[in-house]
């Protein structure tokens, strides 16, 4: 099992954001702005691209969700999604609030956020996203 299945599972923390039957949306531990959030889907694959069709629309609507979440949780301009990472071999959407192309710059210094911060941070995203 990789890490972000482990994550998923429960097995190691995370600050979940968002989840469903089939994905799990949860802070990014190294964020490059206030509410960073990583969606992966349940189901180990890799490569995103790999996902069957049906799955990867799915994938993507619930990523749309919690997007609409983080916007009513952090006004932003937009919500990027970026697809990027070698590191973890599990398929992963990066959600991003945004108010410049700036701050999506994956070169700059991460933010260092204190654990009571995270909490924070995930329980406003969640209850926007089961709010909604």
């Amino acid at each position: 099992m990789d890490i972000f299945s482990r994550i998923a599972a429960g097995e190691i923390p995370s600050y979940k954001c968002a989840e469903d039957e089939q994905f799990y949306a949860f802070l990014d531990i190294n964020p490059v702005t206030r509410g960073h959030v990583l969606v992966i889907p349940r189901r180990e694959v890799d490569y995103i691209f790999d996902m069957e069709d049906d799955e990867l629309a799915a994938f993507q609507v619930f990523a749309k969700r919690v997007a609409n979440a983080l916007k009513a949780a952090f006004p932003c301009r937009k919500v990027a999604q970026v697809v990027l990472g070698l590191e973890v071999p599990h398929a992963h959407i990066h959600l991003i609030p945004m108010n410049t192309e700036g701050d999506v710059d994956f070169r700059k210094e991460k933010l260092k956020l204190s654990e009571q911060e995270f909490k924070e941070i995930a329980a406003k995203i969640y209850a926007e996203f089961v709010g909604k």
